[in-house]
């Protein structure tokens, strides 16, 4: 009796420090998802890409990084259970909603939210079924930069150039013609800016733009709800103070919500640079000027110019506030400091803040390079402008072999890597032999 009551509080312990997964999800719920996608799908049926997107889904619980898949991997780890086939994803395999190779069999993945959600949820799978249409026909983009989305004169033309959106998308006719020849303009003068940056911007668009729209079109009733969805994004993005990494998203969507509306072929988008702004002048038959920026001042007094400038001067006036405590968390006081070399970032575009100079701010972030796996869930975590180092607050930092954990982010290093300190900071680098 006395050694049961000794085993017991040690029992209790262990329970209660195993993580809890998702009360609301389950082996049935998975089987009720993987059919509402497969339906939606199969209305579809290829009409949008000429293909059905449906295939191998894995869902992942990220509390206990259980998976429920509805196909089995090529090399068995996974296991039939209850009607689906199940396992659990390695610890330094990213939690990401795109595409992931599993035991030689390629998978849309989705991370389940806390709370379900219907349309949530199949948007999310459709959003990385796209991604795995994308994989299969070569349409995925080599790596991209737009960090110029956050200069003032550019997020002026870009707000200028969603406010005519919006308006096409409202509209119809002679109006919505001339709402997106505005926008146009708006955005032949923001691409004279930076000419050198016009295929970065088409590659954001069509990778992740279009698979905006393309789950919010087969996972709405019908157009009504999918203008107001599409628009609602588009509020939400343009709430943020940093367009660089978030901007896509919504933009590539906007054009290919009015490419469709003149039915247009998606299928003959061949190339991971596609220019859907090019192709929304040639649908509508619109000509525009042989110099943007010539004809764009006048046309901004027609979109609350003074309006835009104002939000712009106070997102710097919270910018310069918000980097003061900034630079004493990330810079002065104890910090891990992370050299990127081939980084593939994972984050949501809602989620993140441009801190001037200082560089970008994400709340959350998934990042794996050379050097391993990054995973902050809390704290944030500082990009530096030229996408070079990041950094995250080494405050009560833990060093075990491989794994470096510290408040709100842990950090899975890769053979040949290791955790140096340096005074109060630390750094990653390659072991020396």
């Amino acid at each position: 009796m006395k050694r049961w009551i000794l085993i017991l509080p040690i029992i209790i312990l262990i329970s209660c420090n195993r993580e809890k997964g998702l009360t609301w999800f389950s082996a049935q719920k998975a089987q009720e998802y993987f059919k509402a996608v497969e339906d939606i799908c199969n209305k579809d049926n290829g009409k949008l890409w000429g293909e059905n997107l449906f295939g191998p889904i894995m869902f992942v619980d990220p509390k206990t990084r259980a998976i429920y898949s509805n196909i089995a991997d090529e090399e068995g780890l996974l296991r039939a259970r209850d009607g689906i086939f199940t396992g659990n994803l390695p610890r330094e395999r990213l939690i990401t909603n795109n595409v992931i190779e599993f035991g030689g069999t390629v998978y849309g993945m989705v991370p389940l939210p806390e709370e379900e959600d219907h349309f949530r949820i199949t948007g999310r799978v459709v959003h990385s079924l796209f991604h795995c249409f994308q994989e299969r026909h070569n349409l995925r983009p080599s790596p991209f930069n737009t960090r110029h989305m956050n200069e003032r004169s550019v997020r002026l033309l870009l707000k200028l150039e969603w406010k005519a959106l919006s308006d096409a998308i409202k509209t119809n006719g002679d109006a919505r013609s001339q709402a997106i020849r505005d926008a146009l303009v708006f955005r032949g003068a923001r691409r004279e800016l930076f000419p050198d940056a016009i295929s970065d911007e088409n590659k954001f668009e069509d990778l992740e733009g279009i698979a905006t729209f393309t789950y919010m079109k087969l996972c709405s009733s019908g157009d009504e709800e999918l203008k107001t969805r599409i628009l609602e994004y588009l509020d939400r993005i343009y709430s943020n103070s940093s367009y660089a990494l978030g901007y896509g998203f919504i933009h590539g969507a906007l054009y290919a919500y009015l490419l469709d509306s003149k039915g247009f072929d998606f299928t003959q988008i061949n190339s991971s640079d596609y220019d859907l702004g090019k192709a929304t002048s040639e649908s509508y038959g619109i000509v525009l000027p042989g110099l943007c920026r010539d004809v764009a001042g006048s046309l901004a007094l027609n979109y609350d110019l003074p309006s835009i400038r104002t939000e712009e001067s106070e997102r710097e006036e919270m910018i310069n506030e918000y980097t003061g405590k900034i630079v004493n968390a990330f810079t002065t006081k104890p910090v891990l400091v992370i050299r990127m070399e081939s980084p593939n970032f994972i984050f949501e575009p809602e989620d993140i803040n441009s801190l001037d100079t200082l560089g970008t701010l994400y709340r959350k972030l998934r990042v794996s390079d050379n050097w391993g796996k990054l995973t902050v869930d809390d704290g944030g975590a500082l990009l530096a402008n030229d996408l070079k180092t990041i950094r995250v607050s080494a405050k009560e930092v833990k060093l075990d072999r491989s794994h470096v954990t510290g408040i709100g982010w842990h950090l899975i290093l890769n053979d040949g890597w290791q955790a140096i300190e340096n005074g109060e900071n630390y750094t990653i680098r390659k072991q020396v032999p």
